[in-house]
């Protein structure tokens, strides 16, 4: 396979197996995945991305899009990987509460330039994933029990086709729409997308973290809060075991409103003795990423996440009870409120009922990953009747695909308009509904 006339059209920003940079090019943030794809592309313009689909339909290659690779799955040998990274623009329409960002801008510079005009987008809790990812995937927030998925607030997307074709798409074609907002990447290369933003009238949070042996009263805790819980307020609960480090149980706060009522809200937390950290307190919107305070580098990360019916016994015993270890973290966090809710005009993630999320996470280093990857499917076969079955799609594996994260009929559907949009496959997401 042959990119000399891609490489004319685009010099300097085609790189294949051989040049140099190319290594780190098609490395994913996720550094347990390898991609030895057949070239990266970095694309510094809309017109670059449609050269580059244009190309690849034309050759007959699959083009996957990945501004940093947080959702990297693997299995994409013979693609074109597509770095659209330099497609960071990031506008605030103040007025109008709208954003309208580059396939490449980050949560972390949305937030910042949002909370200059008292406004939040529905981030993540990590400012360097990338908002076009997270939001084609649903996009799981703190924010989300007030106001839902990330993907539901989505008003316009620009694409590039599988012909190679710049077009916009918003409600006027309601099948695409639907497919983008929380479907995944696979119907079109997004090159930018517009947004709405909400009021930002002050934020609560932070992380107060006491010893493992803890546990039993955080977890107490943790459930009398979140039974009566407003919407503006998320609740995660960790149990943490770091290395060479003792075992340690925390609980992750944050209340998008005034910060005197979201004082109020977690008085219980002020009953538990001993905490060793004690973040809780008035952020800004813009660092949202100090209440978990995860890593931004590239890590070797293998997790699992799973959809909770309930809390009940043996979900105790196995989550609270038995070591982490391996693992370096057990997380539920707590759903319910807008996520819940049915919405007349939601895309394709739809409502989750399940009341918790569980987030199991290792490290993928050589010496301890096939421990980690056990002991997340021990965990999993412990709970097994407390599971739904069912996930967000931008918490699935690389041992999984999409069909994991949508019910049977959602999938029939999104495979439909796959197949009428681009029947040739040319554009490939991280999972594809087709896979």
């Amino acid at each position: 396979m042959t990119f000399e006339d891609l490489r004319a059209e685009l010099p300097g920003r085609v790189l294949v197996p051989g040049d140099q940079g190319y290594e780190a090019a098609a490395r994913p943030w996720t550094l347990t995945v390898t991609q030895p794809v057949a070239a990266v592309v970095r694309a510094s313009d809309a017109d670059d991305v449609a050269a580059v689909v244009a190309h690849a339909s034309r050759a007959g290659v699959q083009v996957v899009a990945q501004p940093t690779g947080h959702g990297a799955a693997g299995g994409i040998e013979d693609a074109i990987l597509l770095r659209t990274e330099g497609l960071d623009s990031v506008e605030i329409d103040a007025e109008r509460r709208v954003a309208k960002v580059g396939a490449g801008a980050n949560w972390g510079a949305v937030q910042a330039a949002a909370a200059a005009h008292g406004l939040t987008g529905l981030a993540g809790s990590n400012p360097v994933v990338g908002v076009t990812g997270y939001t084609l995937g649903g996009g799981l927030g703190w924010f989300g029990r007030k106001y839902g998925w990330a993907s539901d607030a989505v008003r316009a997307f620009e694409i590039v086709d599988a012909e190679g074709t710049r077009t916009r798409v918003t409600a006027d074609d309601p099948e695409l729409f639907w497919a983008l907002r929380g479907g995944g990447g696979d119907f079109g290369v997004v090159t930018a997308l517009e947004f709405d933003l909400f009021p930002a009238p002050g934020l609560y949070g932070g992380r107060v973290m006491w010893h493992g042996a803890r546990t039993a009263e955080v977890f107490e805790a943790f459930q009398e809060i979140t039974a009566d819980a407003p919407d503006e307020l998320s609740v995660w609960l960790h149990r943490f075991q770091f290395p060479d480090a003792p075992p340690m149980v925390a609980l992750d706060v944050a209340y998008l409103g005034d910060p005197e009522i979201g004082r109020s809200l977690l008085t219980r937390l002020d009953t538990i003795d001993g905490p060793l950290a004690d973040k809780r307190g008035a952020l800004s919107v813009a660092n949202l990423g100090e209440i978990t305070t995860e890593p931004t580098d590239p890590s070797p990360a293998l997790s699992r996440a799973e959809l909770l019916t309930d809390l009940g016994d043996a979900v105790v015993k196995t989550l609270l009870d038995e070591p982490v270890a391996p693992l370096v973290d057990i997380q539920i966090r707590h759903l319910g409120g807008a996520f819940a809710r049915s919405r007349a005009d939601g895309g394709a993630r739809g409502p989750v009922t399940e009341p918790y999320l569980l987030y199991a996470l290792g490290l993928g280093l050589p010496h301890i990953a096939a421990a980690v990857k056990a002991r997340r499917a021990e965990i999993v076969d412990a709970i097994g009747a407390h599971i739904s079955g069912l996930k967000p799609y931008t918490f699935l594996t690389p041992e999984e695909t999409a069909a994991a994260a949508f019910d049977s009929s959602t999938l029939a559907r999104l495979r439909e308009i796959k197949r009428a949009r681009d029947p040739r496959s040319v554009i490939r997401a991280n999972y594809p509904v087709l896979g």
